[in-house]
């Protein structure tokens, strides 16, 4: 998969993929990866659920390396996992980027706009 210009840079360090939520991929900077995994190091272990998002980010893992062309080679499970077909869509988020199949991405998106004033009351419930 062909990483975007723009981000190019934030990866030339390496990276890393894996299982996201919503059904996408996560691609962090290996830097972010790091301090991810340290914090998910200290949750408890004695949590079902603080294992089981353990589990789900870091079980599969993958690190990847940006080519000369820009691209990166995507595993075929996390690509089964993300159900992605042809086309990615890419979008770069504060410390990583979200790789989604073009399809799952349209109706999320819809979703979330047709949702976007309950979103964002919850938001303000939390000071953002």
């Amino acid at each position: 998969m062909a990483v975007p210009a723009k981000f190019r840079s934030k990866l030339k360090n390496g990276a890393v993929v894996t299982r996201g939520l919503d059904n996408c991929l996560f691609l962090y900077p290996k830097d972010e990866w790091e301090k991810l995994a340290e914090k998910l190091s200290q949750l408890p272990i004695s949590q079902a659920n603080t294992r089981a998002f353990a589990r789900l980010m870091l079980a599969g893992a993958m690190d990847v390396k940006v080519d000369s062309l820009g691209r990166i080679l995507i595993p075929e499970y996390l690509r089964q996992y993300a159900g992605m077909a042809k086309k990615a869509i890419v979008a770069g988020l504060f410390n990583r980027l979200e790789i989604w199949d073009e399809k799952q991405w349209e109706t999320y998106k819809k979703g979330t706009e047709k949702n976007s004033g309950e979103i964002a009351e919850k938001l303000g419930e939390l000071g953002v």
